[in-house]
């Protein structure tokens, strides 16, 4: 590529970024002066440059990354050439104070939605949000008696080339930014071990009389999937304060749900280091759950209670109160922390070095329903992991590692698994089986095999379908099949499992926090 068609490019990507609102005319001749500069081009581009209809700048991007790697300015890997990405963008982004300006003119007049809808746009504009990757991932719905589960196979983080792993590990830690949730990711360069982020804006958010801020994931897995993080790096932990955060938060953004990981490792989220929530614009399975047991707790008639028909162990309440509902989901809490339940393999605490190791946990998820009540659900977590489950007893067992092996987080809680990307292909290849395009044999598949963990179950389905469906068939059976899987997943997680055993230890459970069962009409049972 000549110096010619790179300044081309770098017009493209200007009347891309003031198309987007990235800049403003006035940033024209300064933005393009900074990019010619980092790719050395002695002169701009004259000659007309075509209008075009982008949603994402990759196109533009990949082509100005393939010259960075021609002229030896980064290797040709996916992490230098998104750090080379991120750093072509920032030249191109708006001030920190800028983006919180306009944030909070769009806020105060034309209400928070418009403020947000600004916001989402420029992070994708920017390409911190990858559209490109993020449209790859695979999704689908799997009908269960819970409702119909979300299923996405996650395509959009890109893996590392062992040659950067290698080169990783050789690069000593700074400690800066302490984490990716840390204020100070605002316009840093990265390097091989953290990831580039010239092109994040964050807006400050005052929750609970805090200092929060606020801004998407990079990775989006729903509408408007939003991270709130507090100021100081400091550790998650679930405590009456998360709910009245909560609350507080979605007071302020109705449109969104807010929600929290689990404070405890397996049960809670990949950064524990970190207090933070996700949240976002999305109806989950388990938001459309009803309830299938209703309670009352004689001190706080005005809360709607009961628990939720749903695979994992979850109790609802609503109000328009929300100050009471707090008292009342910590309450709950509390008593959870402190509740076993040996019968339902359930312990609070265990002795570990003459030390008590809490066990018990909530996830909890914030929203406005459909009366335009404070609603929250509180998921009933427990993290404790015997010889028999190293993994954890209420942990994805082992026999469904080979489609869901890592920690259910809030995300998967609420009915939307995230698996991984090696699925792909490994899916694809027991399609051929199902279309008798390829013959299955165990014995050919080694421990080094990707199809390896997947042989009991290409049994089971070959003996379930056969080998002579059609490929839209063979899809569609290996949709419900993941599904099913992860349906099992979440009753693996559940604490009071959905037997009878299990829903007679829920009620005990809701016996002690002080609830008394009632029918639909408000009666005691």
């Amino acid at each position: 590529m000549d110096s010619r068609e790179v300044a081309l490019h770098i017009e493209r990507l200007i009347k891309f970024a003031l198309k987007k609102g990235l800049i403003e005319e006035l940033d024209v001749i300064p933005s393009r002066n900074a990019l010619m500069d980092l790719f050395k081009i002695e002169k701009p581009y004259e000659g007309e440059v075509s209008e075009e209809e982008l949603e994402s700048p990759s196109p533009i991007l990949n082509k100005l990354l393939d010259y960075a790697v021609e002229i030896g300015l980064i290797e040709d890997t996916v992490t230098y050439r998104d750090l080379m990405d991120a750093r072509i963008m920032g030249l191109l982004m708006p001030r920190e104070s800028e983006v919180v300006k306009k944030f909070n003119t769009i806020a105060s007049e034309k209400g928070i939605e418009k403020a947000t809808e600004y916001f989402y746009k420029l992070s994708q504009a920017s390409n911190y949000i990858r559209m490109d990757r993020t449209s790859q991932n695979l999704y689908w719905r799997t009908p269960t008696e819970y409702g119909s589960l979300e299923i996405t196979i996650n395509l959009s983080k890109p893996e590392k080339d062992p040659k950067e792993i290698e080169a990783a590990k050789k690069i000593p830690q700074s400690g800066y930014p302490k984490c990716l949730l840390c204020i100070e990711n605002v316009g840093f360069a990265g390097n091989l071990n953290h990831p580039a982020r010239q092109n994040l804006r964050i807006i400050p958010v005052k929750v609970a009389g805090e200092q929060w801020y606020f801004q998407y994931s990079p990775y989006v897995y729903y509408n408007e999937h939003c991270i709130l993080l507090h100021e100081s790096h400091i550790p998650m932990k679930i405590s009456e304060k998360t709910f009245v955060r909560l609350f507080d938060f979605i007071e302020q953004f109705p449109h969104y749900f807010m929600g929290s990981n689990g404070d405890l490792p397996i049960v809670g989220g990949s950064i524990l280091s970190h207090e933070h929530f996700q949240g976002g614009r999305h109806v989950f399975p388990m938001e459309e759950a009803p309830i299938e047991e209703y309670f009352i707790y004689p001190q706080y008639r005005n809360i709607k209670a009961g628990i939720v028909k749903w695979p994992m162990s979850a109790i609802r309440l609503s109000s328009k109160d929300r100050d009471k509902l707090t008292e009342l989901s910590s309450h709950i809490l509390n008593t959870w922390k402190d509740y076993s339940d040996e019968s339902c393999n359930i312990l609070a605490y265990t002795k570990k070095n003459g030390e008590l190791i809490p066990h018990n946990t909530i996830t909890p998820i914030a929203r406005f329903n459909k009366e335009g009540e404070f609603e929250i659900d509180l998921v009933l977590r427990n993290n404790r992991t015997t010889d028999e489950y190293p993994y954890g007893i209420f942990h994805p067992h082992e026999e469904l590692h080979h489609i869901k092996k890592e920690n259910i987080g809030l995300i998967e809680v609420m009915g939307l698994a995230v698996l991984p990307g090696r699925l792909k292909f490994e899916l694809e290849e027991i399609i051929k089986f199902l279309i008798g395009e390829e013959k299955f044999s165990p014995y050919l598949y080694g421990e080094s095999s990707p199809l390896y963990k997947h042989i009991q179950w290409i049994e089971e389905l070959l003996l379930k379908y056969g080998t002579n469906c059609t490929r839209e068939e063979a899809e569609n059976y290996i949709k419900q099949e993941v599904g099913n899987k992860f349906l099992k997943v979440l009753l693996d997680a559940g604490v009071f499992k959905r037997d009878e055993k299990g829903k007679k230890g829920f009620e005990r459970f809701m016996k002690t926090v002080g609830f008394e069962k009632i029918d639909m009409k408000g009666d005691l049972k």
